[in-house]
This record gives structure tokens, sequence and C-alpha cells, in this order.
């Protein structure tokens, strides 16, 4: 009777210890396997600020370049497209009338100059032929009167003479007064005469239509045969070095915009390239449909690889540096427009909502959420959960 009880008893303890195994690895088959991450610290350092900005490339200069004299094309030796130099010629007008014009009034005024004799380009009236003969004149009468005089005073000649001599003299100084003005005027008429000519000099010039500045023809508008009038415009020559990239600021930012500031840019044409620039120009004021600040940078542009019209993404860099908490890149999963980090605990980890900033390399600025020193998940992150238990 009481081997058999014994018998029960350690049957069931034998079932209960059994039962308890069991049960130990079933637990232990269901708790989760520990996830293998990499773990670094958030960072904190000062980092370089920008503004970020979008806008267009523009020309640094653009010209709408007309003809400053009518007349029927006889060449146009740029095509869209030509590289040109300042004063490189882009329409050339006949010229045959305006250089007829030329000579004309260059035959007037050399006329003139002859005229009143003149060889060193000064004017002397004394040194006019006219002049000087009426002069001699002079100067003659003024002798022949003062001979007449003294032999009056010795009775020898009579008084009606004398007033004859006398008569004779002021007529000759009339003369002289006279051949004065008249050389005085003829030399006005010589400055008239000059200004002719370089009207003419001028009009024929004109003939040629030249670029204003060095750059690159956008556009030729008229081709050999057509005639134009003054002021008709002919050409477009755009200068392509240095563009200017204008660029809008949001309402914000504009306290922290200056000239002379660094600016670097992308554009859709050269992807992964990054240009770089300067803050030429800010507006005094802010456009009121937009509450934006209009700001202009100057950007090389040597091997003219810009193209005006591309649309730019830009960033204007700050002149002072202010501290940051940075962590890997690799550290912040994106989903449904918002950030989150596991931050590492222990053996297991903790789901944080974060905001970042700035991107610094392959680090990332967390602007809220997260502290300097605790350390974030960089391995295996899109495999952890909140709360998951990791191991190295």
């Amino acid at each position: 009777m009481n081997g058999r009880f014994i018998g029960i008893f350690l049957a069931a303890a034998v079932a209960s210890a059994c039962s308890a195994g069991s049960a130990k690895t079933k637990e232990q088959a269901a708790a989760p396997p520990r996830i293998s991450v990499a773990a670094a610290a958030a960072v904190e350092r000062p980092i370089a600020r920008f503004i970020r900005a979008t806008g267009t490339l523009m020309a640094e200069e653009q010209a709408d370049v007309a003809a400053e004299t009518a007349g029927r094309v006889v060449s146009a030796p740029v095509e869209r497209g030509t590289p040109v130099t300042e004063g490189a010629e882009l329409i050339r007008l006949l010229a045959a009338e305006t250089d007829a014009q030329l000579k004309e009034a260059e035959a007037n005024a050399a006329q003139i100059e002859a005229r009143l004799g003149l060889t060193s380009g000064t004017f002397d009236v004394d040194a006019v032929p006219e002049v000087q003969n009426a002069k001699a004149a002079y100067d003659l009468a003024q002798n022949e009167f003062g001979r007449i005089k003294s032999l009056l005073d010795q009775r020898v000649v009579s008084q009606s003479e004398y007033e004859q001599r006398r008569t004779q003299m002021e007529a000759s100084r009339q003369q002289y007064e006279a051949a004065k003005n008249g050389a005085a005027q003829q030399f006005q008429s010589l400055q008239a005469a000059k200004a002719r000519v370089s009207l003419a000099r001028k009009a024929l010039a004109d003939t040629v239509v030249r670029a204003p500045f060095g750059g690159v023809v956008a556009q030729r508008l008229v081709s050999v045969g057509d005639y134009v009038t003054k002021g008709m415009k002919v050409a477009i020559v755009v200068r392509v070095n240095p563009l200017r990239a204008q660029l809008t600021i949001p309402e914000q930012s504009v306290s922290a915009v200056a000239i002379g500031q660094p600016v670097s840019f992308e554009v859709d044409a050269y992807p992964g390239r990054r240009f770089e620039g300067r803050v030429k120009y800010v507006a005094p004021s802010l456009q009121a449909d937009q509450r934006a600040l209009t700001v202009e940078a100057l950007v090389p542009n040597p091997k003219s690889e810009l193209k005006p019209g591309l649309f730019a993404t830009a960033r204007i860099e700050q002149p002072a540096r202010t501290p940051g908490v940075l962590v890997p890149t690799s550290s912040v999963i994106v989903a449904a427009g918002t950030s989150r980090v596991f931050v590492v605990n222990d053996d297991h980890v903790e789901e944080r909502i974060v905001t970042t900033g700035q991107s610094v390399g392959d680090l990332i600025e967390i602007t809220n959420g997260l502290k300097a020193g605790e350390r974030v998940a960089t391995k295996s992150v899109a495999q952890l959960t909140d709360g998951a238990r990791v191991g190295s």
C-alpha cells in the first residue's frame, strides 16, 4: 500500500517536472531574438547655417541692339550663338550716301580753313589774309594822314586835302574792322562745318552696328537685303560670364542676408554638381505679393556651361556658425513625412520622433527630440520597433 502510494507520488512529480520544463521551453521559443545593431552617439558641434532659396539664372547683361541710321543691310557676319567681343561687327549697312556726305562736309570745312589761312590749327584774326591786306591799307592811310597833317601845319597843303586824307584813313580803319569781323564770322562758319563733319563721320560709323559688350548673340533679327530704319532692333546680345542668379528669400530669413555672402546652388541640367557665387544685390524692399525678398548673386561661368533661364536651388551661407546636435544620416528613418530614430538603452531600443535640420556630409542635424550624448542605432534600423531587444 505504501509502496503503491510512493510510486504514484513519484510519477506525479515526474509529470509535473516534465510539464514545467515544457512550458519553459515554449516560453523561450516564443521570446523574439535580439537584433544586432551598431550604435553612434549624438554629437554637438558648431555647423554652418544656410538659407535655402530658389530662383532663375539670368544673363548678367542683355542689350537689344538697334540701328542708329537707316539703310539696307549688306553684311550680317554673325549668327545666333556667335560669341562676340566688345565692338565686334553685327550688321553692316550700305554706306555710299553717308560716305559722300562726309566727303562733302570735309571739303566745305577745308575750303573755309584755306580762306582763313589756318595752318597751325589755332585761330589768329590778324593772320587771316584778308585782314592782313585791310590792316596794311589802314597802316598806309595812317602814314599818309600823318604826313599830310605835318604839311598842313607847315601850310604846304590845303585844308581840303587834309580832310580828304583823314576820310581815307577812317575808311581804311573801317575796312580793317570789317575784315576782322568777317574773319571771325568765317571762323564760326568753320566750327559749324566741322560739326557737320563730325555728324557725317558718325553717320558713316553708324552704318556698322557693333556689339556694345562682349558676350553671345542671342538673336539676329535682320538679314542681308533687309531695309532697316533708325531705332529698329537688329540683334540681341547677352553677357553670360558671369551670370546672375535671381533668388527669392523667405520673409523670415531676410535679416540674415547681406551683400558678399557665399552662395552655392545646383541646377537640374548638371545633377550632382554644385556651382558657387556671391551675393551682389539685395532688394531694398519685399515683394508685396509674395512677402519675399529678391536677391541677386553673381556666378562665374567661364565655360558657358550654365545658360540663362535655368532653374536653380541655392544655399546662402551664414557668416556665423552655431551649435547643433548631429547623428549619422543612416540612423534616421522617414515615413509618411515623419522622421524617427531609435535610441539604444542597454539591451533594448526606444523609438523617438525627431525634427531634422541641415545635412553636414554624412551627418544630419536633429533640432528636436534628441540630446547630445544619447546613442542611436545606425544598423538594421528598418527592422527595429519600439522596445525591441538588441545586441551588438
